[in-house]
């Protein structure tokens, strides 16, 4: 099978030589490669990061959650409950009361959440027996659960007493007529049943878990809640079945979803992607640049050789795809080299995190930012599709510019002195 004589010729001058050339090639392959396999790396890092973000925010708080429109309290919800259960994609539906509060243990206070959760940790609404790693699952009477970061820094574990202070008591205090006693209600004295942790720091570190009517003492709301959570089928469609929601409740109450809840963030994220994957695709381009410069010096020592092929018949076309295939074949094994590179650098990215945790004390991905000790990871073969073909794009087009000054190269100019 005979090649093509462009192709022939673009694969005579890769070849390996000792000159500057093969140099300049090499590090076009290695620019090509390395931008690949980090554009790859990264995108898939902070997709990976995104929807793992998404899965413990949508485990800790329900997809769905309904609360007044004018931000007070809510009163006689169990009618809203039970025309929300029988909207189409609707599981489950729940109260919900969370603030922050006073914790007080071993005599040091501490600012926290209070957030209520059913007594029975296999709820539909918040199914969270499943991030109890000590102890047991229980809220009946004077219990809390509190998570792992909290124990850790409090030194508080199953079996200790904590004192929690709530706005109940603030509010007591604003109340009074001047000059009067106060009666102020007690602190709440629960003891730690258990400890859990969703691998979210920011839900370990600040949240406790505490029965719906220990809540409503704490805020002295009597029998009125914050909301209502709802569970759904799919959290996906969260903005589907919160429409549904407003239309069938009445327009004091507000539907909002987890996404609305997190906007701010997820959009920091995304701003974060985008930027990322710009920088780094610029510098695919310097790296496209490599490319150009070479095929300029091809241009300029082998001007005998392309002015010898347009002299036996070569035409402009011919010559021009000479230094396009050039190009490709630079953007190519570049693009599949960075592809490999980028993959397995993904599949071995937490045994390399961990050897540099450990050996030389460096925290790549820390816990306490990110809210995961593992690097999340998902591979998109769409996205690494895309930034292959973008590689090889890019390095065609890099290769215009040397392959047009080459097919205007007169035979007659090329070959004066020989």
């Amino acid at each position: 099978m005979e090649w093509p004589v462009e192709l022939f010729m673009a694969l005579r001058y890769l070849r390996p030589r000792r000159s500057f050339v093969s140099v300049i090639t090499v590090i076009s392959f290695l620019g090509v490669t390395l931008g690949v396999a980090v554009l790859i790396i990264v995108l898939s890092v902070m997709t990976g990061f995104g929807q793992e973000l998404a899965k413990r925010i949508i485990g800790f708080n329900a997809p769905i959650k309904v609360t007044m429109a004018d931000g007070t309290v809510l009163y006689d919800y169990d009618k809203a409950i039970a025309l929300i259960k029988k909207l189409p994609g609707v599981t489950a539906a729940g109260t919900i009361i969370q603030g922050p509060v006073l914790v007080r243990h071993n005599n040091v206070m501490s600012p926290a959440y209070v957030k209520s959760a059913p007594e029975m940790g296999d709820d539909p609404v918040l199914p969270l027996k499943q991030y109890v790693k000590m102890g047991d699952y229980e809220l009946e009477g004077d219990s809390v659960l509190v998570g792992i970061e909290w124990a850790k820094r409090n030194g508080a574990f199953p079996g200790d007493k904590i004192d929690i202070y709530g706005p109940a008591m603030l509010n007591a205090m604003a109340d009074h007529p001047p000059g009067k006693p106060v009666d102020l209600p007690l602190p709440e004295e629960p003891i730690i049943r258990g400890v859990f942790e969703t691998g979210q720091f920011d839900y370990d570190l600040n949240f406790l878990l505490v029965s719906t009517e220990m809540a409503q003492r704490l805020y002295g709301m009597g029998d009125s809640v914050h909301g209502i959570s709802v569970q759904i089928k799919d959290p996906t469609q969260a903005d589907a079945v919160k429409a549904e929601i407003n239309h069938a409740l009445p327009p004091t109450l507000n539907a909002h979803t987890w996404m609305d809840d997190n906007r701010d963030f997820f959009n920091a994220i995304q701003v974060e992607r985008v930027t990322m994957a710009i920088i780094l695709y610029l510098v695919m381009i310097v790296a496209s640049f490599g490319v150009c410069s070479t095929l300029i010096t091809i241009t300029v020592q082998k001007s005998r050789e392309i002015g010898l092929m347009k002299a036996l018949g070569a035409t402009d076309k011919q010559v021009c795809g000479v230094f396009l295939l050039h190009g490709f074949v630079v953007g190519l094994i570049g693009s599949l080299t960075g592809t490999a590179l980028g993959l397995v650098l993904l599949f071995y990215r937490n045994p390399f995190h961990d050897f540099l945790l450990h050996r030389f004390h460096v925290q790549v991905f820390a816990s306490s930012v990110y809210g995961t000790s593992d690097i999340p990871a998902v591979i998109d073969p769409i996205v690494v599709t895309t930034i292959a073909v973008s590689a090889v794009a890019i390095c065609v087009l890099a290769a215009l510019v040397p392959a047009l000054s080459a097919a205007k190269l007169a035979p007659a100019q090329a070959l004066r002195y020989e």
